[in-house]
């Protein structure tokens, strides 16, 4: 089954559409992890709160994690310690074991069933030459104040050569802890908006922000863009960041899982936690990251991913497959603050797959935001910053391949096939009266064709077999067969191309 493991075994609530116009002190763009926190603290601190989320509350990112909340972060903490100091790196971590704790207490306060689990998380390796590496992280770590130990062995069922181990995480649901959220919203009297698609922020001269959906306008004094990316070209983090996807599995072992939650820094990365839903044998495992868009055989990643489980345990059955997007800076942090020349329009974009922890801290940053209070992580994460050297020749390296893939990727599609070439279940490039447009013949034999020029900025986009969708690997965006959105920053669907009659 290709399905987000946690939301196909949580019973998320359903919200209303937004009919009429709204004015709101806070405008949240995004039901995911970050939009819903960051709105349940800035009504309990009297704001005015309204969720505009674009289609289902965790239909996003936060649905498809791994639904680890560490601090851990496989290698990072040497390299930021190198990168930014002993400031900057103490800041970040501080900010994540306390966005682990603040799970944990809203986890327990909201009194969300969502199978909160404390357990030790390991970064590993099984190659001798990565030793010294596995060593440095420990040591920045352990300086930092986290609970970081040298470790030679874990409870999976293969030799290491060493490991990082951080103490007291957490996983848990994050189907049920997001419904959790969103019941919490509105019981405290904020509003939650599903099928609400904002297509424009517009700072307007009395200070306030207007937002446009396709069904009314929404007024707000302040508006936070909680979108994974931040939507169209808002602050330009479309061109400071890059967008990667990795798969995921739900396994059914024939003995209990690993209790404690891995991730391998050998290449491809393996990633595990146990799965309680159905009992202690359940395990997810994720892996395989790529670009968006730069990948042509996308269901090989799955294969690969299964095949490995299926060495590495003793597998009953795998009963979810599933892939998710993420961001990741030049300078291996997140951007969380105010956008640049804005004072009203607050973003928190590009967490590296880290975004449960990194998610709940930059709430905490935004609620202080709003609210005017000062914040001590907030230096750091400060989303108008340029970067240092590194992260810098990174962005322009960067840029360069996205403007190489925009030329590339239109000379790409001069190959193309007869309509009646494509095979049902399949997808790529046909020929309609000499003009070459992207197609997709579902099982049941009916041909969807749409124009392959993503609505965000005009990129060329690819077939992704494995997820049935149109990706762009310039800045992410991601449409499904029949040209709706299924990854922004896009805004606008593709145009749909009317076919001849098939004989």
């Amino acid at each position: 089954m290709r399905e987000s493991v946690w939301l196909a075994t949580a019973d998320l609530p359903r919200y209303p559409v937004l009919e009429s116009d709204l004015e709101v002190d806070v405008a949240v763009v995004g039901g995911g992890w970050v939009g819903l926190t960051t709105a349940l603290l800035a009504q309990r601190d009297g704001a005015r709160v309204a969720v505009l989320e674009a289609a289902r509350v965790g239909s996003g990112t936060s649905g498809y994690t791994t639904g680890k909340v560490t601090s851990q972060h496989s290698l990072l903490y040497a390299d930021l310690v190198r990168r930014h100091g002993e400031e900057d790196a103490r800041r970040y971590a501080d900010a994540n074991q306390a966005g682990l704790e603040k799970v944990t207490a809203l986890v327990h306060e909201l009194g969300i069933d969502c199978d909160l689990t404390r357990a030790p998380a390991y970064t590993y390796t099984r190659q001798p030459d990565q030793l010294a590496e596995i060593e440095a992280e420990v040591d920045a770590a352990a300086r930092l104040g986290l609970p970081a130990a040298l470790a030679a062995e874990t409870d999976l069922p293969f030799d290491i050569v060493a490991a990082v181990r951080f103490d007291d995480q957490i996983h848990l649901h994050p189907g049920r802890f997001l419904g959790g959220l969103a019941a919490a919203v509105t019981a405290a009297g904020g509003q939650v908006l599903e099928l609400t698609r904002v297509t424009a922020i517009d700072e307007q001269p009395d200070g306030t922000v207007e937002l446009t959906t396709h069904t009314a306008k929404v007024r707000a004094n302040q508006v936070v863009v909680a979108t994974l990316l931040p939507l169209g070209v808002t602050g330009g983090y479309f061109a400071k960041t890059r967008p990667s996807r990795s798969y995921g599995l739900a396994a059914r072992l024939t003995a209990p899982a690993p209790a404690s939650m891995t991730i391998s820094i050998d290449s491809p990365t393996r990633s595990t936690r146990p799965w309680p839903t159905p009992g202690p044998n359940g395990l997810i495992v994720v892996g395989n990251g790529h670009e968006t868009g730069a990948e042509p055989d996308t269901e090989a990643k799955y294969a690969d991913l299964e095949e490995w489980t299926r060495s590495t345990f003793d597998v009953e059955a795998i009963d979810y497959r599933w892939s998710a997007q993420d961001y990741s800076t030049p300078d291996r942090l997140p951007y969380v603050g105010r956008s640049p020349t804005s004072r009203t329009v607050l973003v928190a974009t590009g967490f590296h797959k880290w975004g449960l922890s990194n998610g709940t801290a930059a709430a905490l940053m935004l609620a202080d935001l709003l609210a005017g209070r000062d914040n001590a992580w907030l230096p750091t994460f400060d989303a108008t910053r340029i970067g240092d050297a590194k992260g810098i020749g990174e962005l322009i390296k960067d840029n360069l391949k996205v403007g190489k893939e925009f030329v590339g990727g239109r000379v790409a599609r001069l190959s193309s096939i007869p309509a009646d070439e494509l095979e049902p279940g399949h997808g790529g490039l046909i020929d309609v009266d000499g003009d070459t447009v992207g197609a997709y013949r579902d099982p049941d034999g009916d041909l969807h064709a749409v124009r392959l020029t993503c609505t965000h900025l005009g990129c060329p986009l690819r077939w992704n077999p494995a997820e049935t969708s149109w990706d762009c690997n310039c800045h992410g965006s991601r449409f499904d067969a029949d040209g709706s959105i299924l990854n922004g920053p896009a805004v606008e669907p593709l145009e749909e191309v009317e076919l001849p009659v098939e004989p």
